[in-house]
């Protein structure tokens, strides 16, 4: 008992919960977001693993600790963790810290329900039909069906196992051998996700039937048709195709209305994986990108990424009306879908997932678009798509810098030339060279903690740059920012 004594749990003392989560929120105002979305701080404080270790003391004991050490534990976490929210942040598909999504996501983990049935979360539930509606709406479907998931790469899964019970739906109780070979269709570009739900799903990786993509990074539809002839030729059974609305690495948009077409004819599910591009919808001026998607039977769509709702916010969009998602998921518990309830049991919606508890991702999305509006999120697509466009015109004016293509979204790719191989593009080594230069600056800049990007090689091209032009509050200066630093790190090269 002499433990709990000296340091007595904060249960049932209403003032000293208050005084700690008062201290709480000051920090992370403080030092996450003040200091945490401020150029003139860095974007991480770089530390190797067991010196981090070390730092944030991370093992369990026996004894607690004081309030004061609490709060010293909370600024170390913020301290030494990557600053997403950072101006100088353009290492994945999501950036930047929305004050109204915040708000949401404080408020959800405040709240702390699961998003099963009506009789635990009501509002929310209401709330992620209202979104998921909009959502429906801006595809171009005036009723349907969704369903918030755990990531965009759960939302390809769900797609996937749908399309296959709707094809089979006795495979759901008697299993794979109720089923004969399956074959799904992708481009080359695809997200990993695809591959990796295949073989969750049981359906094997052998069944995914790689797609050609042209040089922009498009599935070739004419290819798609090949495959399909090919696949059936081997006694395979095609049943879906998914295509993508904003590939990760190039940013390139699949011909949707062309893929739909080639759907049509052979009676295939069509599945779009618009987890990064989806958002594009928002914009009169750009969502011809995704002209044709309103034919897809399923998209999948992230507005944790473009439009900065905060991890995660993932949605699954159907067109079906038909209850397929409670049908091919459902397994009613009687202890949490009770058909005798005192209200509406349709209004239970945690039977549509194979999840039990999920948690809440509807409330960020809706604040903040209560707060901006379709007008003020067509502003933010708009202005992610113009930087994109001023950071690729610098580009073209700058020595050692060489752009891999025009983008057609906000991924603008490149590589850094160093002085030393400038004018070697003869060179016999000059591409292996060049390859090692990017994980070379990307150390220097993560270790010195003035920016992060990610990059990576591709097809038959060396290691490049993909900066991603996502965050809403970046400025012309932030690009110029990122050209001026790439230089000066890479000036000795």
């Amino acid at each position: 008992m002499a433990d709990s004594e000296a340091l007595p749990s904060l249960a049932g003392d209403p003032v000293a919960v208050e005084a700690l989560l008062r201290a709480v929120f000051g920090v992370v105002v403080d030092e996450a977001i003040q200091k945490g979305t401020s150029a003139s701080q860095k974007v991480c404080e770089w530390k190797e693993p067991e010196e981090l270790k070390q730092l944030l003391d991370l093992e369990l004991r026996s004894q607690g600790e004081s309030q004061e050490q609490i709060l010293e534990r909370c600024r170390a976490v913020i301290r030494y963790s990557v600053k997403t929210g950072h101006p100088r942040f353009f290492n994945q598909l999501f950036s930047g810290l929305d004050p109204h999504a915040l708000a949401g996501r404080i408020i959800t983990e405040s709240l702390n329900t699961s998003q099963y049935t009506y009789e635990i979360a009501p509002v929310f539930v209401l709330m992620e039909e209202e979104v998921l509606r909009k959502l429906r709406a801006l595809v171009g479907w005036s009723s349907g069906d969704g369903i918030f998931c755990p990531g965009g790469s759960i939302s390809n899964m769900y797609a996937v196992n749908l399309a296959r019970y709707q094809r089979y739906p006795d495979c759901k109780q008697r299993g794979l051998r109720t089923l004969p070979p399956l074959a799904l269709f992708t481009s080359k570009e695809c997200h990993y996700s695809i591959q990796k739900g295949a073989a969750f799903l049981g359906l094997g990786t052998d069944s995914v039937r790689v797609v050609k993509a042209d040089e922009r990074g498009k599935m070739v539809p004419e290819d798609l048709e090949r495959q399909i002839g090919m696949a059936e030729a081997e006694g395979a059974v095609p049943f879906l195709v998914s295509a993508t609305s904003g590939t990760t690495v190039l940013g390139a948009f699949d011909p949707l209305e062309a893929i739909a077409d080639v759907c049509q004819r052979h009676g295939l599910w069509l599945h779009v994986d618009a987890a990064w591009g989806g958002s594009v919808l928002l914009s009169q001026t750009h969502r011809h990108l995704l002209d044709g998607i309103q034919r897809a039977d399923s998209v999948a769509w992230n507005p944790h990424k473009l439009l900065a709702a905060g991890l995660q916010c993932s949605a699954l969009l159907l067109q079906d009306t038909s209850n397929l998602l409670k049908r091919c998921h459902g397994s009613q518990a009687s202890y949490l879908f009770q058909q005798d309830k005192f209200y509406d049991v349709a209004l239970d919606t945690g039977d549509k997932v194979v999840q039990c508890g999920r948690r809440v991702d509807c409330l960020k999305l809706w604040l903040m678009w209560k707060a901006q509006g379709d007008q003020g999120l067509e502003r933010r697509i708009d202005q992610a798509f113009a930087l994109a466009r001023y950071l690729v015109e610098e580009i073209k004016k700058r020595e050692g810098l060489e752009l891999v293509m025009e983008p057609e979204f906000v991924n603008v790719c490149f590589w850094f030339v160093p002085p030393s191989l400038r004018g070697k593009q003869d060179s016999p080594d000059y591409h292996e060279r060049l390859s090692k230069v990017a994980p070379v600056l990307k150390e220097r800049m993560v270790k010195e903690g003035s920016m992060m990007i990610g990059y990576q090689p591709h097809g038959t091209r060396g290691n490049f740059f993909r900066v991603v032009v996502a965050n809403p509050a970046l400025t012309c200066a932030d690009m110029d920012f990122l050209l001026n630093e790439l230089e000066r790190l890479g000036q000795d090269l």
